[in-house]
């Protein structure tokens, strides 16, 4: 299971996952996005057996009901991804409380929902992958990013848990952490950043990706692929790790 899988990291982890012989369900809000993002993952993996499922991530009959579809179709669910767009750009002042309570269900409490669905028939099976992906704000906040970086480094700590309470059971569960990734969350991030400084989107995307270590933001297919080696059995002692994959753009160790 693969959330928020019509575009971005969601797609492209559902890709790889696909390449690696897995049968996937992907979700998302919008039916029409879903439906091209299962053609997509079907031309690009020949013969991969793709399930899409529309699903509001914040709200728990949908999540349900998208979990109790994929055991239907697909059998149980052995690796789950979760992933949900970030929640609003603003500073601490300008926030309003229902920007922080949408904030929390929208990108943390699907996190719970989806784990306390797959996590009893994986301890049943004694094998299982959990993956969340969170962001690098969860090490190094940001001005603006304040939800998304209580919340994530809140899930920083919710991975380390859940790891030690499952591993017993041959379950693993690690955190990705993206860095800039070329991905349209990014490319709202931007336009919003660009207009409180004046300038062109252009201008601020060129200027972010020379002030980055690497000189550019990552492909979403790079973070796809991290996350199926963390799901696969060559990861068999990989649990409980909030994993940077931000191109050494975090500064601490």
């Amino acid at each position: 299971m693969v959330a928020a899988a019509s575009k971005g990291i969601g797609f492209a982890a559902a890709e790889s996952l696909a390449r690696e012989g897995c049968r996937v369900s992907i979700c998302s809000r919008t039916r029409e996005a879903l439906e091209r993002a299962r053609a997509s993952l079907e031309r690009a993996v020949p013969g991969a057996d793709v399930l899409a499922v529309p699903c509001n991530l914040a709200e728990a009959k949908d999540l349900e009901s998208w979990f109790s579809t994929t055991v239907e179709k697909l059998g149980p669910v052995d690796i789950l991804m979760t992933n949900s767009g970030g929640p609003p750009a603003a500073r601490f002042e300008e926030l309003t409380e229902s920007q922080w309570s949408d904030g929390i269900a929208g990108t943390l409490m699907n996190v719970v929902r989806l784990s306390r669905l797959v996590i009893p028939g994986m301890r049943e099976r004694k094998w299982g992958r959990i993956v969340h992906l969170t962001s690098f704000v969860a090490k190094q906040p940001m001005e603006l990013l304040t939800i998304s970086s209580t919340i994530r480094a809140g899930l920083s700590a919710l991975t380390k848990t859940m790891a030690n309470q499952v591993a017993g059971d041959n379950i693993l569960v690690n955190a990705v952490l993206p860095g800039h990734v070329a991905t349209d969350r990014q490319i709202e991030l931007n336009e919003i950043r660009a207009k409180k400084e004046g300038i062109s989107v252009e201008e601020y995307t060129a200027r972010t990706h020379s002030a980055l270590p690497m000189r550019r933001a990552a492909q979403p297919r790079e973070l796809g692929d991290v996350i199926a080696f963390l799901c696969s059995q060559r990861a068999s002692y990989v649990s409980g790790i909030s994993l940077l994959v931000d191109g050494t753009l975090v500064s601490g160790i």
